[in-house]
């Protein structure tokens, strides 16, 4: 007769690979966007400076350079949930024993799950109210686009929170301490 065991220690480890490749995709995709964000600002505020310089300023430099650096907070700060680098104090956490910090990183997963459900709830509700509003400098631009990073990212950091969530309830046993750690930022 086997030892049943081994089977199940693998049956656990299959979800945290399968999210872990997800999140590895997933955070290259974002990676890409942020790069392009970046790009974009970078381009953008270079040709401000030159047609600047040059006498013919743009009308809409400044607005659409506060745009792209907001979006690029925005899907930056979406890539970092994916990364685990926000700001933690996880320390404390670290003093409790196995059961309790799992019970805590759960917690923690599930409010900042729960505040991102209504963050990008009341943001996709307000896009409607924005629809009638425009850009300043370019008003053919409604300020439901712009705004629309608000609901988006929140779905993007719901998605990221979701893949370490779902690490912690298929932990059955303790991870490395630097694994803990970095699942309760």
């Amino acid at each position: 007769m086997s030892d049943p065991t081994p089977a199940i220690a693998a049956g656990a480890a299959a979800p945290r690979a399968a999210t872990a490749r997800f999140r590895d995709a997933y955070g290259r995709l974002l990676e890409w966007v942020v790069m392009a964000l970046m790009a974009a600002l970078a381009l953008e505020v270079t040709l401000g400076i030159v047609f600047r310089a040059s006498g013919y300023a743009l009308s809409w430099y400044d607005e659409i350079a506060s745009v792209l650096l907001a979006w690029l907070t925005f899907y930056g700060s979406a890539l970092a949930s994916v990364k685990r680098a926000h700001i933690g104090c996880p320390e404390v956490v670290a003093q409790l024993p196995w059961r309790a910090r799992r019970a805590a990183g759960i917690a923690a997963q599930l409010l900042v799950i729960a505040f991102f459900a209504l963050l990008g709830g009341v943001g996709a509700w307000i896009l409607p109210v924005l629809a009638t509003d425009a850009l300043v400098s370019l008003p053919m631009v409604p300020m439901s686009v712009v705004q629309s990073v608000i609901p988006i990212t929140a779905a993007l950091i719901i998605v990221a929170e979701i893949t370490y969530l779902i690490d912690l309830v298929a932990s059955a046993e303790p991870p490395a301490a630097s694994a803990l750690a970095d699942g309760l930022h």
